[in-house]
């Protein structure tokens, strides 16, 4: 970070405005998701996703059966 950018950061946070980009990335949000909170998302939908793969190949059974949601 620079120093004009510190300067920038303490100035908006002086006169209570909020800062037009994203505190992690560049990105402007646009009703509160920034990119970096989508690849976030993505990245546990496809651990969530793995996680069920990994069920069903142990178990040998659908998810839907081994959570005990079909009969």
């Amino acid at each position: 970070m620079t120093s004009s950018s510190t300067e920038q950061t303490s100035k908006d946070s002086a006169s209570g405005q909020a800062p037009e980009t994203s505190a992690t990335t560049s990105d402007v949000p646009a009703f509160g998701w920034s990119a970096y909170a989508e690849r976030i998302n993505g990245r546990f939908a496809m651990v969530g996703f793995a996680a069920v793969l990994l069920v069903e190949a142990i178990s040998h059974d659908t998810f839907l059966r081994w959570a005990g949601l079909v009969p």
